[in-house]
């Protein structure tokens, strides 16, 4: 029996982190990037903001909520969808940046720098977070356990919180790359140059295809280009969209054959459809502007809310309002509003949409418009308001 010699094994290669050559992956490119995206996740933050406290207003605010300029919301949400949109374009850009760094080796040099690690992890899982799941929102597509709502306001102030510790402690390297002529900068290679320009105009005009692809749904000048959004300003019953329409609500025609209207307050009293138009009707014009981000003027007619809510012995200028819906069951099916919109003229319970009577899915026989208001808010298929 012979035995058969076996050569030595061959040594395994030493673990080599993966190599990035190719140029841009760079401080001057990050820098830039990031400056873009950190103006599109404020002016998220700011607006974000405004949405949320108008529909979830703590008790010392609600009655003192402006109603002025009527389109300001439709201003606010419109930027808040639509920087958010650019900011998919500019944070996917920023991230292909910096991806390089996630290999750098060793992986943890210092206390300080795993912080700053962790502090990135938080940051880009955050920003991730919020600019998809906003995504999904606009598409009404909630694919997770949570409630969007409150969970993407408390997220973004974890993002907002991380954004600023990463400027501070990236604040030397942002400043040796913030322009051209900074030392950093001119440290680059200088043949990387026309490449930066040129990502950067591609970053640029994807951000601008993007904006102007969809921005149309809420500034209907631009409708025309509206190719990308989910809503089109003039499509939907009576030529305006609908988010939840009445089937998808529970009501139907054959449930309110016997609507009425009940008031409830000192003087309580129900309405007949036909006693509610039989009273003194106001023509208003007010944009509905609803969180998904589209936004439509029209014509409203109907009975003013102070008039139904002084008729009931509330006492003008002092009393809130909660409004009931037909609706089955919803977030927003029972929604409370302040003394501010209550008194205000154009504040009606709606009757007609451009001079017909609402649609059933636009919320007939009632719903409520106000200046200034979520279109969440703009309750549908009205049949009980309880004078506070």
């Amino acid at each position: 029996m012979t035995s058969r010699t076996r050569g030595p094994r061959s040594a395994r290669p030493p673990f080599r982190p993966p190599a990035f050559t190719g140029p841009l992956h760079d401080a001057r490119t990050a820098t830039a990037l990031g400056r873009w995206l950190g103006a599109a996740f404020a002016v998220c933050f700011v607006t974000g903001l405004v949405s949320h406290y108008l529909q979830h207003p703590p008790a010392w605010l609600a009655d003192d909520l402006p109603t002025r300029p009527v389109w300001g919301y439709r201003l606010t949400q419109g930027l808040h969808v639509a920087t958010g949109l650019a900011a998919i374009v500019l944070l996917l850009a920023k991230l292909w940046t910096v991806y390089p760094r996630l290999f750098a080796w060793p992986p943890v040099r210092s206390l300080r720098h795993a912080l700053e690690r962790l502090s990135v992890a938080v940051l880009v899982a955050a920003a991730v977070f919020q600019v998809f799941t906003g995504l999904l929102n606009i598409v009404e597509w909630y694919p997770w356990p949570f409630s969007f709502v409150p969970v993407h306001f408390a997220v973004a102030w974890v993002a907002a919180g991380s954004i600023l510790l990463h400027v501070a402690v990236k604040a030397p390297e942002i400043s040796a790359h913030g322009r051209r002529g900074s030392a950093g900068t001119l440290a680059l290679p200088a043949e990387d140059a026309a490449d930066r320009r040129s990502l950067l105009l591609g970053v640029g005009a994807a951000v601008g295809v993007v904006t102007v692809t969809t921005v149309g749904q809420a500034l209907t000048p631009l409708k025309a280009l509206d190719l990308l959004a989910p809503r089109h300003p003039d499509h939907g019953p009576q030529g305006l969209p609908v988010n939840r329409t009445a089937a998808a609500a529970g009501v139907s025609a054959r449930g309110l054959r016997e609507w009425r209207l009940d008031v409830a307050g000192p003087r309580p009293y129900t309405l007949t459809l036909d006693a509610l138009r039989a009273m003194p009707r106001t023509g208003v014009r007010l944009p509905i502007a609803c969180v998904e981000g589209w936004s439509v003027e029209a014509g409203w007619g109907g009975v003013r809310i102070r008039d139904l809510v002084e008729l009931a012995g509330g006492r003008p200028g002092d009393a809130a309002l909660r409004v009931t819906s037909l609706e089955v069951a919803g977030a927003y099916r029972v929604m409370e509003m302040g003394a501010e919109y209550v008194d205000d003229p154009l504040t009606l319970l709606a009757l007609t949409l451009d001079g017909r009577p609402l649609s059933l899915d636009h919320g007939f026989p009632a719903r409520i418009i106000a200046p200034d208001r979520p279109g969440v808010l703009q309750t549908k298929w009205v049949h009980r308001l309880e004078v506070l």
